[in-house]
């Protein structure tokens, strides 16, 4: 490693993991178009894809797009749900390989982590021949392909991990990060959403070379923090160190249901299991949170959000319920059917490091009513055990 590599960071990427997956697991798919995600039901599906499988993606289908859109785009593609287990299964081996290479690895998703290899790298003859160890072992390992970035910053091997998808292996020293990125269109940057992108845009900002020759105080004054941020990613210059463990910032659920509905009894129930989902994975997690957040998509796909930060924070059902219910309510009479319904909690806080008031002593009785609750389920389901009125919305669910 020469003295130019002071800080030397890998981005590994899974290619099309759900899919891959698939394609392994059954032969019979592999060099066909597979798309993971909702049912399609012959292009009525409600869902979005998860992943598509390198052979889809020339007829246009790409993860979060519609399942019916997909449909439409590639009608004989071989349709399959997803199977978190099994998923789950994979990814774990994969972590496990990574940590022979460096303790300092932060997971992003199942399938992407980033890895600090700056104490490691000599240990494998240098930069390029590290990341071929990677990819080669997950292979070996796994029967997958991963595709590597590797820099001297988190941003830049984000961006050179998909340069050269599936199965890449690129890596950009220091002295050529700035060619590098100069050739760019700006939507390649991490962190530079399609609105930040329309807005680059309207002033004449396409590229990444473009971006960084931009008057920094106008870049600020248009986009607040926002634009010198961009303008330092422009740079390749990102501060930002591998965390081991990222804390987590929002617990979120939310359902597309099979058909649009008004029903008012129905998105009450829907609302109630959400609550249920989320106050459970808080309590799993030992977080409270602050501020509660309603999310609904009409049958039109306009999306509106709304929220409320409470004085204390809670991870019951209860209190989550009955904020989302009130801002619901805001909405007043439903002129368009809903078609998805979403509930989240942010500001959160680990219960460990939070300090007891008077709220959470009130509330210690139903926090371990609930905990109970949390067991229960998990050792015998909760089809068995579950809110009342959340039956409402699973049977809807089953039937649609």
């Amino acid at each position: 490693m020469t003295p130019d590599w002071r800080k030397v960071i890998a981005h590994v990427d899974m290619d099309a993991f759900f899919a891959a997956i698939e394609q392994l697991e059954h032969p019979e798919l592999r060099g066909k178009p597979v798309i993971v995600g909702a049912d399609p039901r012959g292009g009525r599906g409600r869902g979005v894809v998860s992943t598509a499988s390198y052979e889809a993606r020339p007829y246009g289908v790409h993860s979060a797009m519609p399942i019916s859109r997909a449909y439409q785009l590639c009608p004989h593609g071989i349709y399959r749900k997803p199977d978190g287990a099994l998923y789950a299964s994979y990814s774990r081996k994969i972590f496990a390989i990574l940590e022979e290479f460096t303790p300092l690895i932060q997971v992003v998703s199942v399938d992407e982590a980033f890895l600090d290899v700056s104490g490691s790298v000599h240990l494998f003859g240098g930069v390029a021949k590290l990341g071929a160890a990677i990819k080669a072992r997950i292979h070996a390992v796994t029967g997958l392909t991963a595709s590597v970035g590797i820099s001297n910053s988190k941003s830049v091997a984000k961006i050179a991990s998909d340069y050269q998808k599936p199965d890449g292996l690129t890596i950009i020293p220091p002295e050529a990060v700035q060619d590098f990125l100069d050739a760019l269109l700006v939507t390649k940057l991490w962190g530079a959403g399609k609105k930040t992108v329309e807005n680059l845009a309207r002033l004449g900002i396409v590229t990444v070379r473009q971006l960084r020759e931009y008057p920094l105080e106008v870049l600020e004054k248009k986009f607040g923090k926002m634009g010198p941020h961009l303008h330092r990613l422009a740079r390749g210059i990102d501060e930002r160190e591998v965390v081991e463990r990222e804390a987590i910032k929002s617990v979120s659920h939310e359902t597309t249901f099979g058909e649009d509905h008004n029903d008012r009894e129905l998105l009450n129930s829907t609302l109630l299991y959400l609550a249920e989902k989320v106050s459970t994975r808080l309590r799993k997690k030992d977080y409270r949170g602050k501020t509660i957040h309603l999310k609904l998509r009409f049958e039109d796909f306009s999306t509106f959000t709304r929220n409320k930060t409470l004085a204390h924070p809670t991870n019951l059902t209860e209190d989550i319920y009955k904020v989302c219910k009130a801002l619901f309510e805001q909405f007043g009479e439903l002129k368009k059917p809903v078609r998805l319904i979403g509930v989240g909690v942010s500001h959160l806080v680990a219960e460990a490091g939070s300090q007891t008031s008077l709220w959470d002593v009130e509330n210690q009785r139903k926090a371990v009513l609930e905990k109970v609750m949390d067991q229960l389920q998990e050792k015998f389901g909760k089809a068995g055990l579950t809110h009342a009125e959340t039956l409402t919305a699973r049977k809807s669910r089953r039937k649609s």
